[in-house]
């Protein structure tokens, strides 16, 4: 009897031990790929914040530095030879002392927050305080009613000047106390320079200068009309020629660090005042400028040349804060006309924190001359600094 043949079957799929083992190579390269994953969102949100930093530092020093350059500009002679000279020219027929925003005889003031000089030591807080009334010299109540939202331990500055663009005066009709100044139409937008309904101008020649609030405004008929105003308290005292006269809108504004607790973010804030034709003094809605910008700190530079009546040397030679300069010299506002230059430090940081830890948290911030201490947050922060020439200051305007 032959015998079947046997058949020896095969086994087929994998073993336990395969199946683990393939398992784990799976993971490692999963675990591998979230890795690489993780590093380069890491990356990619360090580069934003940094270049957020970098974008934010450059516009904020373009707002503060373009208007800190503005002071002292009211026409072709500037607020420094007006002051000199005797009687002097430069003219408001605002009340002395009826608003800080109005006396465009301080073109720039600054105001240095308590405990913030050269030298000491300044402590970040993840939320910081606001509303704070600790300065030198101390902030008006008009101007603290108007920046609730200020940073504690950030200076202040406000500047109040003419406008870069002036528009000729064609033709001058009403009374000499009561002028009517006629302007080309086509120049209404240049003489607005942004603002939709502007009522404080100046009017200059290379004589003397005027600051006055306009009664009546017409930008079809191009006149600004002078006469009583909530804030004209004297009428004009100096003759302007057509033809030899420019007109400008007046900028009274302040420069500060605001928080918002909306967005839980620190930002350059401005805030401008004016008054409509006929209208009264009114502080603008905070304008949120630039995002991020963490505190403000500035040193001003003074002339040789410390009086109150000399002529300027153009030699910048001493700087300090704030209220360094509003002791240099009495009256405090000849002091503050002779600052020539500016000395800016912004500290800023980025929007939202880093996706990992800092690799040296015990790094310094310093800006003037003042050390931060930086909380522990995971934002990048960085200060930017510079100094800006008073330019409508220089020697020889």
């Amino acid at each position: 009897m032959r015998r079947a043949p046997a058949f020896h079957r095969t086994s087929a799929g994998l073993s336990l031990v395969e199946l683990m083992i393939a398992m784990v190579i799976g993971l490692v390269l999963l675990l591998g790929l979230m890795q690489v994953f993780a590093a380069s969102r890491t990356a990619s949100r360090l580069s934003e914040g940094l270049a957020r930093v970098q974008e934010n530092g450059r516009f904020a020093m373009d707002f503060l530095q373009r208007d800190l350059r503005m002071a002292g500009h009211f026409g072709c002679v500037n607020d420094q030879s007006h002051s000199i000279n005797n009687p002097g020219s430069l003219h408001t027929t605002f009340t002395a002392g009826a608003h800080p925003a109005l006396d465009f005889t301080q073109s720039i003031q600054g105001y240095e927050a308590a405990d913030t000089k050269p030298g000491d030591p300044l402590t970040l807080s993840a939320t910081p305080a606001t509303g704070g009334v600790e300065y030198t010299p101390a902030l008006p109540t008009e101007y603290a009613a108007a920046l609730t939202n200020r940073v504690d331990g950030s200076d202040i500055v406000a500047l109040r000047f003419l406008v870069p663009d002036g528009v000729p005066v064609t033709s001058i009709g009403g009374t000499d106390d009561k002028p009517t100044f006629s302007f080309d139409t086509g120049r209404w937008a240049v003489l607005q320079s942004g603002v939709p309904t502007p009522g404080l101008f100046g009017v200059a020649d290379c004589v003397s200068a005027t600051v006055f609030q306009a009664s009546a405004v017409s930008s079809t008929a191009g006149t600004v009309r002078f006469d009583t105003a909530p804030n004209n308290s004297t009428s004009f005292a100096t003759l302007y020629t057509a033809g030899q006269s420019v007109l400008y809108r007046a900028e009274s504004v302040v420069y500060y660090i605001g928080y918002d607790a909306t967005t839980k973010q620190s930002s350059l804030y401005r805030v401008r005042f004016d008054a409509a034709p006929g209208g009264a003094l009114a502080a603008g809605q905070p304008e949120a400028l630039v995002e991020g910008v963490r505190n403000m700190q500035l040193l001003y530079g003074q002339d040789h040349a410390l009086s109150a009546t000399g002529a300027p040397s153009g030699f910048i030679d001493r700087q300090g804060t704030a209220a360094d300069v509003d002791a240099s010299l009495s009256p405090a506002d000849a002091a503050w006309r002779r600052v020539g230059a500016v000395q800016l430090g912004l500290v800023l940081e980025s929007p939202d924190p880093s996706a990992a830890a800092q690799a040296n948290t015990a790094a310094a911030l310093t800006a003037l001359g003042v050390t931060f201490t930086a909380p522990k947050d995971g934002r990048f922060r960085t200060v930017y600094q510079t100094t800006i020439a008073v330019r409508n200051r220089l020697y020889g305007n």
